[in-house]
């Protein structure tokens, strides 16, 4: 079968403090700063085999995520942008759907024929981490599709343990390949849904919310926001496109931070502006710039002010904590989708209609055309890009 591989060289910076476990497992724990000259590739690669608690599936859809465009993208040294935890070479593809056609001989919940979705964070379950309900905080984590290979490919082999069946979306979904390609969004829905809720601890009905950001998770969070009772969301996102998809998932208001600057008004006065001089009550940073946005939300804060970092960046931010004790406010850092009920609640509310990931699939290619769907999503106009093996 065919894969997208992705390679690139092992080539840890001089400055960077490369522990003995990285060594030996050669997994970059900050992979922006190990990885070097990526190549994504499609390649020719065998098919996998289920272990006892596996199941086998037959993949449907699969989405490009932010963090795979980051993986095949570079610095003007060569290294990855991605900083989170890698292995290569791996086959990418993280957010996907598909059925089961084998299973091992502990498989228990799920049979042949199930339509499913899976998590991405491979949590091991055993360790003081997952032990204490922190699975995205896992000391063994694998990631498919970043430390192991992911489904960017015909078949995909999964622990049971990460799949949730989505066989309620045939009463849904009357086409069934948009029903996979709904399947596939799960996961970074999962991702707004954790950032917003697990992380975040939600917002009260009537509050104000902004979002920086509107790539998949920045959009499919403006839609949790705004069932969650927001009575507004403000979108500052550059792109007109996806700026009008913000629209379609809920947002009230969107603004292109280039043109305010280019009119000479800022965010900051944006959102005073929009909420009667107070300053807004949660906001969600999906655009992966908090060296940028972090001093703008210290600075328009509402009193008892959330702000949930979602978006990873390889940038160090300073933090005037002074803002953050004067306003009552919190930080949070949110990483990951699993445990709390977070993927079957998303489920519920696709399944119920509240709200609609389809709205913001822009494209869609065949495995053969991976490499090109890729070179569309560096261009950052769609929003999210489904390739169909």
């Amino acid at each position: 079968m065919k894969g997208a591989v992705l390679s690139a060289k092992w080539a840890p910076k001089k400055d960077y403090r490369i522990t003995d476990w990285e060594i030996r497992t050669k997994t970059a724990i900050t992979a922006s700063s190990v990885w070097q000259n990526p190549i994504l590739e499609l390649k020719e690669v065998e098919k996998p085999k289920v272990k006892n608690r596996e199941v086998l599936l037959e993949i449907k859809a699969c989405g490009i995520c932010g963090t795979d465009v980051h993986l095949i993208e570079f610095s003007p040294d060569g290294y990855v942008i991605y900083p989170g935890l890698v292995r290569l070479p791996a086959i990418l593809g993280h957010e996907f759907s598909g059925i089961v056609v084998d299973k091992g001989s502990e498989v228990v919940d799920l049979k042949i024929g199930d339509y499913v979705t899976s998590e991405e964070m491979v949590w091991c379950g055993e360790c003081i981490h997952c032990r204490n309900g922190f699975p995205n905080q896992c000391e063994r984590l694998e990631e498919i599709g970043i430390t192991i290979n992911g489904a960017m490919a015909s078949y995909l082999a999964v622990p049971e343990k990460l799949c949730w069946k989505i066989n309620g979306f045939k009463k849904v979904y009357k086409d069934e390949e948009m029903l996979f390609d709904v399947g596939a969004t799960i996961e970074p829905t999962s991702v707004a849904y954790n950032a917003i809720f697990e992380r975040g601890g939600g917002l009260r009905p009537g509050q104000v919310a902004v979002v920086f950001g509107c790539g998949p998770v920045g959009l499919l969070g403006i839609s949790l926001l705004k069932i969650a009772g927001a009575s507004k969301v403000l979108v500052f996102e550059p792109s007109r496109e996806r700026a009008n998809l913000s629209l379609k998932m809920g947002a009230d208001k969107f603004y292109n931070p280039t043109e305010l600057e280019k009119n000479g008004r800022s965010i900051e006065s944006v959102i005073f502006d929009e909420t009667d001089n107070l300053g807004a009550d949660f906001y969600l940073e999906t655009a992966g710039v908090p060296n940028i946005t972090t001093p703008i939300m210290l600075n328009t804060m509402n009193v008892g002010a959330k702000i949930v970092q979602t978006a990873r960046s390889s940038e160090s931010t300073p933090v005037y904590l002074e803002k953050l004790q004067t306003r009552a406010a919190q930080l949070f850092g949110s990483q990951g989708h699993s445990g709390n009920g977070t993927f079957q609640n998303v489920i519920k509310l696709i399944e119920a209609g509240m709200i609609k990931p389809e709205k913001i699939i822009t494209s869609k290619y065949s495995l053969d055309d991976s490499i090109k769907a890729f070179d569309k999503a560096k261009q950052r106009i769609d929003a999210k890009i489904i390739i169909n093996p």
